[in-house]
Parts: C-alpha cells; structure tokens; sequence
C-alpha cells in the first residue's frame, strides 16, 4: 500500500443509531432536501446552526410533518452528538422542570445543531426506504411463523424486518450509490446553476468536509489510528489527492469525489468483519442441541469508541449474565434468541433485539437507544435514552425514558410498564451515560405511521397496576444501591404496598390458626405441591434451574463470563421475577 493511500469507511452509529428504521417520509427526498439546504443558508438563525424554533418551521410549514414527528427526528440526531454525561444531566433537569407546553417549548428553542450534518442525517434516513422493485418483487416467502391475517399484513410492510441498520455492507452501498447527492448538499447556492444542479466547478468549504465527519472516518496506509475524514485530510499528500486548493481553502468538488469513491471500503469494525476476525467469547460449558448455533462475538478489545459491538445469535434456552468493562459503551445486538434469560448489567451505548423469542432481557442503562425488531412475547427491562419497536408481537416493556417511546407499524398486543428493578450499580451507570429518573415519558408513545401519520392505537396497552410485580435481579453484586432510586407511580405503588400487606396478614391468619406440629408440615406439603405444579405450568421451573452452577445443573451452560460473586448452590434460588414474593424466591410460602 502506498504510504500515503487513505482507507475511508462509513461510521457505525449514524446508520445504527441516527437511522430509524422505517420508511421515512417523502418530503425527505432530494428535490426537498435540496430546497431546504437552499434556504437554510439565506435565512437568519438557520446556518451554521438550526435551531428547533427554525427546524420547526421548515419541517412543519414547508415539509408538512406534524411537530411532534419533526421534534423526534431532532432529538434523534441530538442523541449522536458527542455531549458529556454532565451536559445531558443539566438537559433533562431543564425539560423535567418545565410545568407547561409553552416553558417545554422554550426550553426545546435552546437546543441547536450543525445544519449541514443535520441534512445528511435527513438524508440518510432514506436508507430503510422500500424501492419499487423490492416492493413488487420481493425478498422472501412468507413467513409460516404468521399468526393472523393482521399480523401478516403488518410484517408486509416491511418496516422493521428488512431494516439495515446494521448491515456495513449496506452503509457502504449507500454511501457509494448516493455519494454525488450527498456531497451536492454541502455546495453553497452559489456554485448552483439557475435549475439548481451543481456546476461542473463547483467547491466544497473546509466546513463542508467537516460536516461530512458525521458519516466518513479513516485511517492512513497501514496506520491503525481511525481519523473523522477532515483530520485525515489535514495531511498535505491527502490534500492535493482530494482536489485542496491552498489559494481558495477549498476542495474541487470533482476530484474530492474521485478521491472518495476509490478510498471507500467497507467498515473494518463492521458486523461483517468482527464476526470473523472478532473475539468470539467462551462458553464455561457446551452442550449438545440448540445450543451449539449460539455465537457470541465482539470488538471492543479493538474497535475504537463508536464502534465496540457486541454480537448474540441463536441463544436459547439458557441465562446468561454480564456485568464487565467489556460491554461498557459498546453497541449489542441480540439476533433469534429464545427461551432465554439475558442480564446485560453494564451502562451501553445501543441494543437492537432482533427475532427473539420467549425471552427476558433486562439492561444497563442504554445511553442511546433500544430498538426491538420482529420480536414475539419478549420482556425488556431497560433505561434508555430513546425506544423504538416496530412488528413485535405480544412483548411487554418496562422502561425509563426521557423521550416518547417511538411504535412502528406491525406491533400487536404491546404492554407498556414503569420500570420496576434496580441492582446496586444502577445510579452510577445511569450517570455515567447521562441518564436521570426524570423526564420518564414511558407511557407516553408516539405512534409512527406510513407519512408520519397516526398508526393502530390498539396495538399497546398500558399495563394495569394490579398485573405489576417488581422484579429482582438474581444475583449478588457489589455497590450502594439497594432500592429504586425513584418513586414509582402512585398506583403501581399502592398496588406493591398492597400485595405486602395481603402477605403479612396471611403470615398472621396462619400464626393464629394455632396449628399441631402434624398440622403444620401437612399444611407445609400441600403448600408446597401447588407452588410446584404452578412452577411448571408457568414454565418458572426452567427459569429457576438456569440459574443453578452447572455443577448442578448440567444441562445448562452458565453466564457469559463469570458474575463478580461466585454462585452458591442456592444463588439459583433466590428470585425468580415479576411475581409475589414468596413464589419470586423460588419456594413455596413457608408455613409459619
């Protein structure tokens, strides 16, 4: 390789996290977003920032969207912006202590960001839009897993099943395939002909290849260093290759686009990559069956910040646990598990749960976002800075957000609860990714349709308060925090206090009974049988006895590495989750 060849790739997070996957709306074609990157330069407050009050108008009076659609892709690209923890704190005090819409309102006018990235990401939400071709072809055969006719109509829409949020391979297609549009959005009005296309002369700002660090990063020859795209041009080789001009301080928009398309390759740190040459993390145990498709990979021993992924495929019928530097900020994606029991208990930086199955996932805060994808009967536990689902079927999610949750078409029979655990770390992972106990907008959700329009209201419900059961993790840790750090709503409070005080006078109706030694073990033994048989109607049986050692247990493999307190025989036994606390701890009440 010569030494002064430059390697370009498409960044991860934009695609991953900037992108929501689904089909965006129309008015964020070119022929508008080229309209707009017209207007923002000649209007005042609008370059080389737009403010909300400025984006609000474009976005409502010119592209016809609704404000709260308009708000929700403004905070999303808010969301990839480089902010401390600290910066994000002092944010969501502000918004938790505005009492009205109006001081909401002011607030939000407070918020700015860089107007040139901010349309690349517009335009890059064409990324999950369907072509005609795709739409009339097709990709695949139905799917026999289709329940009901609603549901099968909901997944033709393809909106979350076929997203490439993802996939490297499709950011770098994109990239190639829409690199001349892209870069045309940068240009100032100026180097626009009459008809608005770009003039065979045209420049590119040094501004303009800044903005452009949003999407590309590199590294030079065989240096391993990554660089956003204008720190790999300051070198002077790189320049005179991009088509720099050190009279004009400018790049010739022609050659700067010569020189990208031969220096774009695919992302080293992509998912097609890592998952051959990444770290592939060992099991304590293997067993035969289902579980040999189970593959977990990562990254982060290598890939520089914004691009630590983390890869579970094909996890069934196990628990698996994780509390590790390793996972800290990194990206997770949770591919066709089932039947599982997964605690990812360290502060992240996104998750995407895609085909999963019958399984509990409960999360360190998640300083971005949570997307749940084509999912079925699935339960999330999270705090998260953002949280989208879209064609899941029958899932329950328990969450802490600072945004309205975001539903997609294709969801049936969602509930939607507060969230309800904690484990001793919690509060400092939450501050650690900038995450507070308010705003909490958990049961608030917007619903996103075709054109941003209002999709099937009935497809989530509240969960009742009288369904509601804190959950506690199962395992021992070390830290402060040994209660919620916040109050849950007063219903599901009352419905807690409750249940507790139902026990207590069963502790007591049973103590007054004044009951023989025969009496007691005989009242002890049919106790006992009904818990059991409720165990395995329940299926809790399974839960209980993944938690076991494999020493006991050996029909099941034990947790990604090993938990920071070592397990007992009866670590297993301690909670189950989400039921009374008698049947949480894995036994039948005791007779007293």
């Amino acid at each position: 390789m010569d030494k002064y060849t430059a390697c370009v790739w498409p960044r991860l997070e934009p695609f991953m996290i900037g992108v929501l996957p689904a089909t965006p709306p129309s008015k964020f074609s070119m022929h508008y977003l080229r309209k707009m990157a017209s207007y923002v330069r000649t209007r005042d407050g609008c370059f080389p920032r737009l403010g909300w009050h400025m984006w609000r108008h474009i976005a409502c009076g010119k592209l016809q969207l609704a404000e709260e659609l308009a708000w929700l892709y403004f905070e999303t690209f808010d969301l990839l912006m480089p902010r401390s923890a600290e910066q994000r704190l002092e944010w969501a005090e502000a918004l938790s202590q505005s009492q009205s819409p109006k001081e909401l309102d002011r607030q939000r006018c407070q918020l700015s960001v860089n107007t040139l990235q901010f349309l690349l990401f517009l335009y890059l939400q064409q990324l999950n839009r369907i072509s005609l071709r795709t739409s009339l072809i097709g990709e695949e055969w139905p799917s026999p897993r289709s329940r009901s006719p609603s549901s099968s109509s909901e997944r033709e829409t393809k909106i979350s099943s076929q997203n490439k949020n993802w996939y490297d391979q499709a950011h770098l297609t994109f990239i190639q395939t829409h690199l001349a549009e892209l870069l045309e959005l940068l240009v100032e009005p100026g180097q626009l002909s009459s008809s608005g296309q770009v003039l065979r002369d045209s420049q590119l700002t040094s501004e303009a290849i800044e903005s452009l660090s949003l999407l590309l990063e590199g590294s030079v020859s065989h240096s391993h260093t990554v660089h956003p795209i204008h720190k790999l041009l300051s070198r002077p080789a790189l320049q005179s290759q991009a088509g720099f001009s050190k009279i004009s301080r400018t790049y010739s928009l022609q050659q700067f686009q010569g020189f990208l398309h031969q220096a774009l390759c695919l992302n080293p740190f992509g998912i097609s990559t890592f998952s051959q040459s990444g770290k592939k993390l060992a099991w304590s145990m293997q067993v035969e069956g289902t579980l040999k498709k189970a593959k977990i990979f990562r990254n982060t021993h290598l890939a520089p910040p914004g691009s630590r992924l983390v890869l579970m495929s094909h996890v069934c019928k196990q628990t698996l646990a994780k509390d590790s530097e390793k996972l800290n900020d990194a990206n997770i994606k949770l591919h066709r598990c089932s039947e599982a029991f997964i605690y990812l208990l360290s502060p992240l930086r996104s998750v995407t749960l895609d085909k999963c199955r019958n399984s509990t996932v409960v999360l360190g805060p998640v300083g971005t976002s949570v997307h749940i994808q084509s999912c079925e009967n699935v339960r999330v536990v999270c705090v998260a800075g953002h949280l989208t689902v879209g064609g899941s079927f029958h899932c329950t999610i328990h969450a802490l957000t600072p945004t309205r949750p975001l539903l997609l078409p294709g969801n049936v029979s969602l509930t939607l609860a507060p969230f309800h655990t904690h484990y001793p770390t919690l509060e400092d992972h939450m501050a650690s990714v900038g995450l507070a106990v308010v705003p909490n907008l958990w049961d608030q959700p917007l619903l996103f349709g075709a054109e941003g329009s209002t999709s099937d209201a009935g497809c989530y419900h509240i969960q009742p308060p009288s369904e509601f059961y804190p959950l506690v993790i199962p395992f021992q840790m070390e830290g402060d925090n040994c209660e919620f750090p916040w109050d849950l709503p007063a219903d599901y409070q009352k419905a807690v206090e409750g249940r507790e005080k139902a026990i207590e006078d069963w502790q007591k109706t049973v103590k007054e009974a004044h009951l023989n030694k025969v009496q007691r073990r005989q009242f002890q033994a049919l106790v006992e049988q009904k818990f059991h048989e409720w165990l395995l109607e329940t299926g809790k049986r399974q839960e209980l006895d993944s938690l076991l050692p494999s020493a006991l247990n050996p029909s099941t493999s034990t947790s990604l590495d090993h938990w920071p307190s070592s397990h007992t025989s009866n670590s297993g036994l301690n909670v189950l989750k989400d039921q009374p606390p008698e049947q949480a701890m894995g036994r039948a009440p005791t007779v007293c």
